[in-house]
């Protein structure tokens, strides 16, 4: 009732009611659009009573009215579709969504399906270019897609992850684990957490498990290979991940019994007592001891079991003839959340959507009913979203409720210490109008808990009196369901429409305090990191050659990742007087002139540092890490590398700094320390980690240490060719500028021209025997192995494997080192001796000054 169509032609001041030629009965949802052509002209799809309506179009601006096909709504019903587009192109062609979206070429009259081959269904939007007839943009429950030819063929636009995932699991495969996801129509998918390559994770490493809507997952704690799925509205799989086989383990009434009345996302566990148990709910509790197989119903109906047609919708009840349509839509009076106390087996705790909580303390032989218009400040309509069993004590529970449907979009997150006899509120300081989907708690820290809200993500360390919302990268958007992975301590979050996102290692969570936050620095321990090198698979870096139509999610930094916490900026001089004149200029006072001793000090100062010293078992220092200085949590990646010793020269490449070799597995330090004006004074004790190998080869090798041990001779030689290299062309450059020295010398030509003329040919024949011979080089004409080209081959060789030096290497090594060592000799002599001596020589010949050259007196 009121549903109807108005005009306005004042700006929305005034409304007219526009009924000539439209329905007489009650209207419901009404989707409209204006011809881009004829602006007069308007097309309007009205839904009717059960399933029924059409539509009608208008050419005069809607004082009258015109039905013409019968189409409305779609293939689930106008509570899912009702949209209307009208083509820029073409006067009179509509497009109407639905799952496969209608189009009409005589302004609603006749209908045809849209071509969809290889494109999904559940149309929603459409765009179109202006400047090309042929070009369609559609918006669909599987991403977006456009099209060049209008619709005969689609082209997915792969690298936009906006998927909308329900629920989330985890299991415990190594070295890295995978995440699940039940999805908005687009089945349930599975993926890893990381990768070994050097791209991180692809669409390609992501498969779908199972079909239809995706919905709440779970694995079998110790068995990877075991995964559960579900379909809609309680279609329980079983899924054998080794060959991706499913089989429908869906409970079933018995002979006589009514039907089961699962919800649109119903709740499954396994239980934490027994990989195999599984818990499952539709109006009743289902448990199965054999993953399923068979089942026992160990509750009778846990709702309030109501006829919901009879129940008043906007403030009364209606008739049978109302427009109903319930399909595609979730039932009602089921139940929603499942939890079993992992402390004291068959401690099981039930939600519902219709507001009842129970409670049985025996396995399901007995159950205890909660009203949640008991619970403080809880509305009686209220949605369980979330029943947790607290990990660390047997009697207490957590529960998150959800009253969106009925306008109220605030959080409600309660405790109960006591089995859920009496409740208290643990929402604190989350904001108003932020609807909570999902409660988590740390298996370490009792009081560490996560809540997943129709916002983002929040965090409290103190037991849900304070929150803190996690913004490291994470949009604000709705998060549904959040995991965690005990093993190696990573929060995993289901978003609605932007995909998952994961927060590794968040153990740093575990300390934060009030007296921690008030320190000046916390260095927080770091899990053990992986040895490995990684793959390429598309190329050798990011999207490799792929473009930017191919998606690529980073894996975690490679290495050992350290955070830290500054309680306060590390502030310049310059920092601190801008700060004040700021404070000072908002009160409109004078600011004034620091003084020149105060102006030039400012100027010397270097910028302050925060370093990462990371040591070896043995405490020699292995490579040092910049930090960021600003106050907050920050975290530093090492590579796993010593760093770079090639030469440092005034030609130093641009982009990435070069890299140093891997360091050995095994045990090695962290510390914090701060640099300011020069002085380096530590903010942390040393914290130990861990450094592992992930991989065995097919062949056995030498060892790591012995690897290592080969890299890092191998970067020392490296030191020294690049380093004799950079003094070699800075020797060649020099005898460009001795020769226009000698050129203006008061001296005869001679004896100088000539000592100039053989350091030069010997600069030209160490050059060639590290670089080889410039011609040859000039025209790609291949030379006798060079000191330069072993090195290279000795770097191409083993530097990208974990095997070891093969006997070939090391006899290319020796090879290098030994002409290397000839090279350098006579280099030193020539850079020591023999040049500073020509040098000298010119000068006391009066030759003009050379940059380098002692400064000549004044005589």
């Amino acid at each position: 009732p009121g549903s109807g169509l108005h005009r306005s032609i004042d700006g929305g001041d005034t409304w007219e009611k526009l009924s000539k030629g439209l329905p007489t009965s009650n209207m419901g949802k009404i989707g409209l659009a204006i011809s881009p052509q004829r602006p007069d002209v308007l097309y309007a799809a009205i839904e009717l009573d059960r399933r029924t309506g059409g539509v009608y179009r208008s050419t005069n601006r809607g004082a009258s009215w015109e039905k013409g096909s019968d189409a409305v709504g779609g293939g689930t019903g106008p509570h899912y579709y009702q949209e209307l587009y009208a083509s820029p192109h073409q006067f009179d062609r509509i497009y109407m969504a639905d799952n496969r979206m209608r189009v009409s070429d005589d302004g609603g009259k006749t209908f045809r399906r849209m071509k969809k081959d290889h494109k999904h269904g559940d149309d929603h939007a459409l765009a179109f270019r202006p400047d090309d007839p042929d070009y369609l943009l559609a918006g669909t429950d599987g991403g977006l897609y456009e099209s060049f030819d209008r619709a005969q063929n689609w082209r997915f636009i792969a690298n936009l992850p906006v998927t909308q995932f329900y629920k989330v699991a985890v299991d415990d495969a190594e070295p890295f684990y995978n995440i699940y996801g039940g999805t908005q129509d687009n089945s349930t998918q599975g993926g890893p957490s990381r990768t070994d390559n050097v791209h991180g994770i692809s669409n390609a490493d992501w498969r779908v498990i199972l079909d239809w809507d995706g919905h709440q997952p779970a694995t079998e704690p110790g068995n990877p290979d075991i995964v559960y799925g579900e379909r809609q509205q309680g279609y329980l799989t079983r899924i054998d991940m080794t060959t991706g086989e499913t089989i429908h383990i869906q409970p079933q009434p018995e002979a006589g019994e009514a039907y089961e009345r699962y919800n649109w996302d119903a709740p499954i566990l396994v239980s934490p007592h027994s990989p195999t148990r599984l818990y499952f709910a539709s109006q009743r509790i289902w448990r199965s001891e054999n993953r399923g197989d068979t089942w026992t119903a160990i509750s009778g109906d846990l709702t309030r079991d109501q006829e919901r047609i009879t129940l008043p919708i906007m403030g009364q009840t209606w008739s049978w003839d109302s427009p109903w349509d319930v399909r595609a839509m979730s039932n009602y009076n089921t139940i929603t959340s499942l939890a079993e106390s992992p402390l004291q087996e068959g401690l099981l705790y039930a939600g519902t959507d219709d507001g009842l909580i129970h409670v049985s303390e025996n396995g399901g032989a007995a159950w205890t009913r909660l009203e949640v218009g008991t619970l403080p400040g809880v509305p009686a309509t209220a949605f369980v979203n979330d029943v947790k069993a607290d990990l660390h004590d047997a009697s207490t529970v957590y529960v998150v409720l959800d009253n969106h449907k009925f306008g109220d979009l605030n959080p409600y997150v309660l405790k109960s210490t006591n089995r859920g006899k009496s409740w208290f509120s643990i929402k604190g300081n989350l904001p108003g109008r932020t609807l909570v989907w999902r409660l988590v708690q740390d298996h370490v820290k009792p009081n560490l808990l996560f809540a997943a809200t129709e916002f983002g993500i929040y965090a409290t360390v103190d037991g849900g009196t304070r929150w803190a919302k996690l913004s490291g990268g994470v949009p604000t958007i709705s998060f549904r369901d959040l995991a965690i992975q005990r093993r190696e301590n990573d929060l995993v979050a289901a978003s609605f429409g932007r995909g998952f996102y994961v927060l590794d290692d968040y153990t740093a969570l575990r300390q934060v305090s009030e007296a921690q936050l008030s320190e000046e620095a916390t260095l927080f321990p770091p899990r053990k990191a992986w040895w490995y090198i990684p793959r390429p698979v598309l190329g050798f870096s990011g999207k490799g050659s792929q473009g930017e139509a191919y998606y690529m999610a980073p894996n975690p930094p490679f290495g050992a990742t350290f955070t830290y916490y500054l309680a306060r900026d590390l502030e310049t001089l310059k920092t601190v007087r801008k700060k004040a004149e700021k404070e000072r200029l908002g009160k409109k006072v004078a600011v004034g002139f620091p003084g020149w001793e105060k102006a030039e000090a400012e100027e010397r100062q270097a910028e302050p540092a925060i370093w990462l010293t990371v040591k070896d078992g043995s405490g020699n220092v292995v490579r040092r890490l910049k930090g960021e200085s600003k106050k907050g949590f920050h975290r530093v990646a090492w590579d796993l590398r010593y760093p770079s010793l090639a030469a440092i020269t005034d030609e130093e490449p641009s982009g990435e700094p070069p890299q140093g070799m891997l360091a050995a597995p095994g045990k090695y330090t962290v510390t914090l320390a701060k640099q300011v004006d020069g002085v380096t004074s530590d903010l942390s004790e040393a914290i130990p980690f861990s450094v592992e190998r992930l991989h065995k080869g097919a062949l056995p090798g030498a060892e790591p240490r012995e690897v290592s041990a080969f890299w890092q001779d191998l970067a020392k030689l490296r030191r020294a060719v690049s380093a004799a290299s950079g003094a070699l062309s800075d020797a060649l450059k020099r005898m460009d500028a001795l020769q226009a020295s000698l050129a203006r010398t008061p001296a005869a030509p001679g004896s100088l021209d000539k000592q100039l003329h053989d350091l030069k040919s010997t600069l030209q024949d160490l050059d060639m025997q590290l670089n080889g011979n410039p011609a040859r080089n000039q025209i790609g004409e291949k030379n006798n192995p060079t000191i330069g080209n072993r090195l290279f081959k000795l770097f191409l060789g083993t530097a990208g494997s974990t095997y070891g030096p093969t006997p070939a290497h090391k006899r290319v090594f020796e090879i290098t080192a030994t002409e290397f060592e000839q090279l350098r000799s006579k280099l030193d002599a020539l850079l020591a001796e023999q040049l500073p001596k020509f040098e000298n020589a010119l000068q006391e010949a009066g030759a003009p000054w050379i940059q380098g050259q002692p400064i000549p007196k004044a005589e």
